[in-house]
């Protein structure tokens, strides 16, 4: 995994119809934040799109590619697609895909169960 700053203030500029986007480092690729919920990954001059059962069909139909890297036991996936190719040319195409994975995000951390607070003994 690779994160190039230069390549992160390109996805700020051809986003810049969502506002704001906070970019950080995680695992030696970028973590993209709207609003502090991260909705895609940069990683070797790839915009990677958080996705779920709503929009991963979507992205598939528009000839987006599943996130997948090497283990041991074989390839894993993630729920990352990558953003569709006629979107890098086109900031209100890219805009509208970065909209449907933000909602996939907020859809994914609506579903999880709230933790239970420790209690002090």
């Amino acid at each position: 995994m690779a994160y190039d700053p230069e390549f992160g203030e390109w996805v700020r500029e051809h986003l810049a119809a969502l506002g704001p986007l906070e970019i950080k480092r995680m695992f030696g690729a970028g973590a993209v934040y709207a609003n502090g919920t991260i909705f895609a990954l940069l990683d070797d001059g790839v915009i990677w799109l958080k996705a779920d059962e709503v929009n991963a069909p979507l992205l598939t139909a528009a000839g987006a590619r599943q996130f997948t890297y090497p283990t041991k036991e074989g390839a894993m996936t993630m729920a990352y697609w990558s953003l569709p190719e006629r979107a890098l040319d086109d900031p209100d195409e890219a805009v509208d895909w970065a909209r449907q994975s933000i909602d996939a995000a907020l859809r994914k951390a609506a579903a999880k169960k709230p933790r239970k607070p420790k209690v002090k003994p």
